[in-house]
């Protein structure tokens, strides 16, 4: 599938149009339905090897949030053969109450993996958890950026940022 088809059918899946709140608190009249486009196998596998190409040879791990950023990390580490990490919004009460799932020793270089951002503020979060565990982070990666203030949210916060796709590369004006 090429960078446009893959474009195309993101939007097609997963563009709704309407009034909605998104997690900033920002209303919007269209939303990029995460869960619609990382629950179709081709459209998985296709960003798991967009996201593999920006994996370099000082990258350890790969991370995702909680919930929405999991599947793309498993997909990653599947694609690139690197372990990943899964980072809890919050700890919980019971078992380990870890932060962070997996495997992260102190020094290790960690790319982070974000489904859609608007204003970065759980990625900028997620980062904090894992440079309190001791990484560092080689970069953060989105699959979509709504251009709504992510991009200097998360460099601001010190941290190198790409995206696969913008909203306007998926149609929306």
């Amino acid at each position: 599938m090429t960078r446009d088809q893959l474009s195309k059918r993101i939007a097609e899946v997963a563009l709704l149009r309407g009034e909605f709140t998104l997690r900033s608190g920002r209303k919007s009249n269209y939303y990029m339905d995460k869960y619609l486009f990382e629950t179709q196998p081709d459209i998985l596998r296709e960003l798991g090897k967009l996201f593999a190409a920006k994996v370099g040879p000082q990258v350890d791990r790969i991370a995702g949030a909680e919930l929405g950023a999991v599947a793309l990390a498993a997909v990653t580490a599947m694609e690139t053969g690197k372990p990943f990490v899964i980072i809890r919004n919050q700890k919980k009460d019971y078992g380990t109450s870890k932060l962070v799932e997996g495997t992260l020793k102190p020094g290790e270089t960690v790319l982070i993996v974000e489904d859609v951002l608007t204003t970065g503020g759980q990625v900028i979060e997620a980062a904090k958890t894992l440079k309190d565990a001791g990484a560092k982070i080689d970069r953060i990666v989105a699959v979509i950026d709504r251009m709504e203030g992510a991009r200097e949210n998360i460099e601001s916060a010190g941290y190198t940022f790409e995206a696969l796709f913008t909203t306007k590369d998926l149609g929306v004006a």
